[in-house]
């Protein structure tokens, strides 16, 4: 019997094709079903970057099969957390919601080399969100 989730995550930039992909590409990674992943845009894009797809391959996550997705309200309504990723979204506000903006560089239009720095910064806030959540969890 499967459990239920300790929390659900949404992840939000403007394309979901970059910083909002890889973030809930490594929480799926870390935390495995004890988190609900979700991420989307408001503008989705045609693909994810494909930067974004290599970076993560080179530490063994595949996102290649992921496609950018549009922000409801109903993802928010859904979601424990919501973190937007430094692009001035601004997602539906709903009470008992916790809401995180992440300054995170674009990796819009950047090479593999220039994504990398910004897929670790990523996966340092993802494992800080982890800790937060379990501790939050095992009170």
């Amino acid at each position: 019997m499967a459990s239920t989730p300790a929390a659900s995550v949404l992840f939000v930039c403007v394309h979901n094709a970059g910083r909002s992909q890889m973030a809930a590409a490594w929480l799926t990674h870390l935390a495995g079903d004890r988190i609900e992943v979700r991420s989307a845009g408001s503008d989705p894009g045609d693909a994810v970057n494909t930067a974004a797809v290599e970076a993560m391959r080179e530490v063994g996550i595949d996102i290649s099969a992921e496609t950018p997705k549009i922000l409801t309200i109903d993802a928010v309504r859904e979601s424990d957390v919501c973190i937007t990723m430094g692009c001035g979204d601004t997602c539906p506000v709903f009470p008992g919601k916790r809401y995180l903006d992440w300054k995170l560089d674009d990796p819009a239009g950047q090479g593999v080399e220039a994504v990398r720095p910004i897929r670790d910064q990523i996966k340092k806030l993802v494992e800080g969100l982890i800790a937060e959540i379990d501790a939050e969890a095992a009170k």
